[in-house]
């Protein structure tokens, strides 16, 4: 998939599915970005769909020529009240897109996003070996502050996650409610 035209991101839509999917599945089956072993499905990713649409959460994509050259989102980072200020966020970029800047295009706008949308930090969980990704992170202000040793299997080998954070700089008024 060539860059023919310059890269517009958007708000995911339904029929962005197939093409997320696309990503996602060469991701798990070809890198270690996800510590996962089975392809998805698209009704699988259809619910993942559902589940951030009914939750607010964004799905952004990057779409080159009407195709699906990337996706980001965030989430949850834990499930208790007092992590709602806090995100964990994905990037994917489709393997004949890499290296365009689609991912720095990508994390710009989920930082906007997450700043927009009042919250304080977002961490990013990176293989240890993503230097690519790691460097990216770090330019836009990100900092590690873990690093966990052998907690993934896959291909054959143990694998390192990096945990990396941005505090966003932003007026928010945490609550307790």
């Amino acid at each position: 998939m060539p860059l023919n035209s310059e890269p517009v991101i958007r708000k995911s839509v339904l029929t962005d599915l197939p093409g997320i999917l696309e990503i996602y599945n060469d991701a798990i089956l070809n890198t270690t970005a996800l510590y996962r072993y089975e392809p998805m499905t698209l009704p699988m990713v259809e619910q993942w769909f559902d589940d951030k649409t009914v939750k607010g959460l964004p799905i952004f994509i990057a779409d080159v020529g009407g195709r699906v050259a990337g996706f980001a989102s965030y989430g949850s980072f834990r499930p208790w009240p007092a992590y709602k200020y806090t995100v964990e966020h994905s990037i994917y970029v489709h393997k004949d897109c890499r290296g365009k800047g689609l991912a720095k295009k990508l994390l710009g706008t989920l930082i906007d996003h997450a700043a927009a949308d009042n919250l304080h930090t977002i961490v990013a969980g990176i293989d240890s070996e993503n230097h690519v990704s790691i460097g990216l992170h770090r330019r836009f202000g990100f900092r590690e502050v873990g690093h966990v040793s052998q907690v993934g299997y896959k291909f054959g080998r143990w694998l390192d996650l990096v945990f990396m954070q941005l505090i966003l700089e932003n007026n928010l008024q945490p609550n307790e409610k």
